[in-house]
């Protein structure tokens, strides 16, 4: 693995264990926000090392598994794609094709 993947992993793991850390804490906000930047961080390092390039400057977790072919458990996917829908207007992801096609919209 290409040593600015690691660091995307490292960052990640890092990330996970403040998570932890939060919720022992009772920072359930943040918590949640610390969990959702670890996964990007991950995706983002799969990226880098599955493409070649550098990832996109992006929080789109549905357009980073995308881009790069990773299709998570069905009920890992269902909780990306509902989080995802509580953050967005109705309709937009849809419209912007990010929702993948091997994760059900519903």
């Amino acid at each position: 693995m290409a040593k600015d993947s690691k660091e995307w992993l490292k960052q990640a793991s890092y990330d996970i264990g403040t998570a932890r850390d939060m919720m022992t804490s009772k920072r359930y906000f943040y918590a949640v926000f610390m969990c959702h930047l670890s996964i990007e961080k991950a995706l983002k390092g799969i990226y880098q090392e599955r493409l070649s390039v550098l990832p996109p400057k992006t929080h789109n977790l549905l357009y980073l598994l995308n881009k790069i072919d990773l299709k998570p458990p069905e009920d890992i996917g269902r909780f990306i794609v509902n989080s995802m829908r509580l953050a967005s207007p109705p309709g937009t992801l849809k419209k912007s094709g990010c929702l993948p096609k091997h994760i059900p919209s519903r």
